[in-house]
C-alpha cells in the first residue's frame, strides 16, 4: 500500500489554525491590542467599519518592527515572547504563541507599517492568504499601524457564519472594554465607521472604569484591597443596591488579563448571599496578582481560562476579602454583640460643649399632707389626695326609667340568640360559590372541562397572552401608553445605551415614549398600560439580557425578541395568588391566543386529564 500521511501545505496549516484563534472580528481586535500592548505603546487607536467585516485597523506608537522582523512576524509560531519551554511558566506578555498574525494573514488582506524610534523610513508588507504581494519602504510615524481588510475573504462559509453587524459590533466593544480596563494606564481611543465610541485618557482605575461605564457608575463602586503571600486583590465591586440583570459588570483579570472562572465568580457570589435578590448579578472590575509560576495560560486558542494551582485558597482570599470590603463600608450589615447603642452619640452634640445639669427641687412638697394643697404656677407638686373607688351599684345608674319607657328600651334591644331560619343551599348562594378553576400551590390554575380535567401553568399561559398582544403592537404600531407624571430618568452603559437606540422605534410602538437619550441616560415619559413605573428598569435590563444573549437564526427578527423579552419580564410569576376572576380571565385569554398550547419559548402551556386516566388511577 502506498503512504497516505502527509505534510499539509502552509496556507491550508494556516487556516486551520485560524479557525481556532480567529472566530470574529473581535478576535482580531483582541489579538491586535495584545500586540500594540506588549510593544509597549502608551497610545492605542481601534478604527473599525462595519463591525469587522469590512476594516480592522490598530495603530500605536510602540517600539516598532524592523524590515526582518516585520516579515518574520507573520510566520507560524515566529515570537518575540518565548525562547524556551521555561518560559511558558513565567509568562509576563499577552501573546506568546506566534500564531495570530499568521492566522490572521491566511484569511485576510493584511497591510503592516512599522517603523522604530531613529529610524528615517519604515517597512510597509501587504499580504493576501498567506502570499506577500507587494513589500516596500514607506513614510510612517513610529510605532506600528495593521489594517486587516475584508475578513475570511477566501473562506466563505465562514463569512457566512458571521452574525448581523449589531451583534458582531458588540463583541468587539466587549474585548475593548476587557482590554482597556486592564490597562488604564495606556490611552485608548475607538472609531466606528467615522464616528468616535470611546475615548479613554490616562487615568487610574477607577477613572477608567467611570470612563467605561458611565459616570454615575462612581457611587456604586466600593474598593477591595487585600494583600496575602499567595495573592494580591484590588479593584472595586458594586453596591448591592445597583446589582444588575445581566453580567455585564463582571470582569476578573490575573495579572492584568481578562479571564472567565465560573469558580472565582461563585466566590463573588457568595460574599453577596442575602444582600441582592435572586436573579440579579453583582458588578466587580477586580485584578488578581499571583505569581506567574502558580498559574497555567497555555489551555485554551483565546487564553481567557486558567489553571490554578491552589483554587481553594484563592476562593476563600477573594471572598473574605469582598466580603470584608462590603461590611467595611457599611454596605453590609454587621453584627456586634459587644456594642451597646446607648453609649452613641449623636452628630448633633459632636460640637457641643460640657455643663453641669441644673436640678429644680419643690421643698414645699410633703408627701403626708392629706388636704389638697392649691399648687402655684411656678410649683411642680401635686395632690397626693385619693378618691374613693366606684362603688359596684353605680353600673346599674341610668337605667331606672318610668313606666313604659323602660319597657320601649328593653324591647329595642335585638339579641343575637335569635334563630335565623334560612337555607344552607338557597339558590342565590348556590350561584354565588360556584367555582370552575382552582388554583394549586399559586403555581397551577386546574379548571374542569367536559372529558375532565385540565392543568394549566400560569405563569407560561400567561407569557402566551402578553406576548401575542405585544407583536399585535408592534405589527400594527397602535399602542396604548399611559404618561408618567415625572419622568423616569435611567443609567445605562455605551454599549447598552446602542442597543436601546436599536430598539427605540420598536418599544415606542408597545408603549413607551422617550423624551430624552443623552450620554448614559434616557428619559421616560410614558410606559405601557398595565406596566407598573418600578418594573420599567427591569424590564429593559432584562430585554438588553436577551438581546446580547439571543443567537440570530434565519428566523431572527428584533420585533419578535423585544416581545418575547416584554413578556417574560411582565408574566404573572410563580408563587402569585390569583383570585377567582383573574383565574376565569387567564384561562379564557389563554384559549382566545392564536397557539395557546405552548409559551413563547416552546414550552407546554397546559395539559389535560381525562375521566379514563381517572378511572386508571383506581383499578
Amino acid at each position: 500500500m502506498s503512504d497516505i500521511i502527509q505534510l499539509l501545505p502552509d496556507h491550508v496549516a494556516n487556516q486551520i489554525a485560524a479557525g481556532e484563534v480567529v472566530q470574529r472580528p473581535a478576535s482580531v481586535v483582541k489579538e491586535l491590542l495584545e500586540n500594540s500592548i506588549d510593544a509597549g505603546a502608551n497610545t492605542i487607536k481601534l478604527i473599525i467599519k462595519d463591525a469587522g467585516k469590512t476594516l480592522i485597523q490598530v495603530i500605536d506608537n510602540g517600539k516598532g518592527m524592523t524590515v526582518t522582523d516585520a516579515r518574520l512576524s507573520f510566520e507560524r509560531h515566529a515570537t518575540s515572547k518565548i525562547r524556551s519551554a521555561e518560559d511558558l511558566f513565567s509568562i509576563n506578555t499577552k501573546g506568546f504563541r506566534g500564531e495570530a498574525l499568521a492566522s490572521i494573514a491566511a484569511i485576510a488582506h493584511v497591510e503592516l507599517k512599522t517603523k522604530q524610534d531613529g529610524d528615517e523610513l519604515g517597512t510597509l508588507i501587504e499580504i493576501e492568504g498567506s502570499t506577500v504581494k507587494h513589500q516596500d519602504v514607506t513614510v510612517t510615524p513610529k510605532g506600528t499601524s495593521l489594517s486587516v481588510k475584508n475578513l475570511f475573504f477566501n473562506i466563505p462559509a465562514r463569512r457566512n457564519f458571521l452574525k448581523s453587524n449589531n451583534v458582531e459590533l458588540r463583541h468587539i466593544i466587549d474585548e475593548f472594554h476587557r482590554v482597556a480596563l486592564a490597562h488604564p494606564n495606556i490611552a485608548f481611543v475607538m472609531y466606528h465607521n467615522g464616528s468616535e465610541s470611546f475615548n479613554l485618557p490616562t487615568s487610574n482605575y477607577r477613572q477608567r472604569v467611570v470612563n467605561i461605564f458611565g459616570g454615575k457608575t462612581n457611587e456604586k463602586l466600593v474598593p477591595v484591597e487585600e494583600e496575602t503571600e499567595v495573592l494580591k486583590i484590588s479593584g472595586f465591586v458594586g453596591k448591592p443596591e445597583f446589582a444588575k440583570r445581566t453580567k455585564n459588570e463582571q470582569f476578573f483579570f490575573v495579572n492584568d488579563r481578562f479571564i472567565k472562572s465560573a469558580y472565582l465568580n461563585h466566590a463573588i457570589n457568595s460574599a453577596y448571599e442575602g444582600l441582592i435578590k435572586d436573579g440579579s448579578y453583582p458588578s466587580y472590575f477586580l485584578n488578581l496578582t499571583v505569581d506567574p509560576k502558580t498559574i497555567d495560560i497555555n489551555i485554551h486558542p483565546t487564553k481567557t481560562e486558567i489553571k490554578f494551582d491552589d483554587e481553594h485558597t484563592l476562593y476563600a482570599i477573594l471572598r473574605s476579602a469582598v466580603k470584608h470590603s462590603l461590611g467595611q463600608f457599611n454596605i453590609a450589615p454587621v453584627l456586634d454583640f459587644d456594642r451597646d447603642n446607648n453609649l452613641d452619640t449623636p452628630y448633633d452634640y459632636k460640637n457641643k460643649g460640657v455643663s453641669s445639669p441644673s436640678v429644680e427641687v419643690d421643698r414645699s412638697f410633703n408627701p403626708f399632707q392629706e388636704e389638697t394643697r392649691t399648687s402655684k404656677s411656678n410649683h411642680i407638686g401635686a395632690s397626693y389626695k385619693k378618691e374613693p373607688a366606684a362603688q359596684w351599684e353605680s353600673l346599674y345608674v341610668g337605667l331606672e326609667s318610668k313606666g313604659t319607657k323602660t319597657e320601649r328600651h328593653f324591647s329595642e334591644v335585638e339579641f343575637e340568640s335569635e334563630s335565623e331560619n334560612t337555607s344552607l343551599f338557597s339558590e342565590d348562594k348556590l350561584v354565588e360559590t360556584t367555582q370552575t378553576t382552582y388554583q394549586l400551590l399559586n403555581k397551577y390554575i386546574i379548571s374542569t372541562i367536559k372529558s375532565g380535567m385540565m392543568i394549566l401553568d400560569q405563569h407560561r399561559a400567561h407569557q402566551r397572552i402578553l406576548y401575542e398582544g405585544f407583536l399585535k403592537h408592534l405589527t400594527i404600531k397602535e399602542a396604548v401608553s399611559q404618561q408618567l407624571l415625572f419622568p423616569l430618568t435611567l443609567e445605562f452603559s455605551l454599549s447598552e445605551m446602542e442597543l436601546l437606540l436599536q430598539l427605540k422605534e420598536d418599544l415606542e410602538h408597545t408603549g413607551f415614549v422617550f423624551s430624552a437619550f443623552k450620554d448614559n441616560t434616557i428619559s421616560i415619559t410614558g410606559v405601557p398600560v398595565n406596566v407598573p413605573e418600578s418594573e420599567v428598569s427591569i424590564i429593559l435590563e432584562q430585554l438588553i439580557s436577551d438581546v446580547e444573549q439571543e443567537v440570530p437564526d434565519s428566523n431572527y427578527s428584533a420585533t419578535d425578541l423585544l416581545a418575547k423579552s416584554m413578556s417574560k419580564s411582565l408574566a404573572i410569576k410563580t408563587g402569585q395568588s390569583l383570585t377567582k376572576i383573574e383565574q376565569e380571565h387567564l384561562v379564557n385569554s389563554l384559549f382566545a391566543c392564536k397557539e395557546p398550547s405552548v409559551s413563547p419559548t416552546n414550552r407546554v402551556t397546559f395539559i389535560t386529564m381525562s375521566v379514563d386516566d381517572f378511572d386508571k388511577k383506581f383499578m
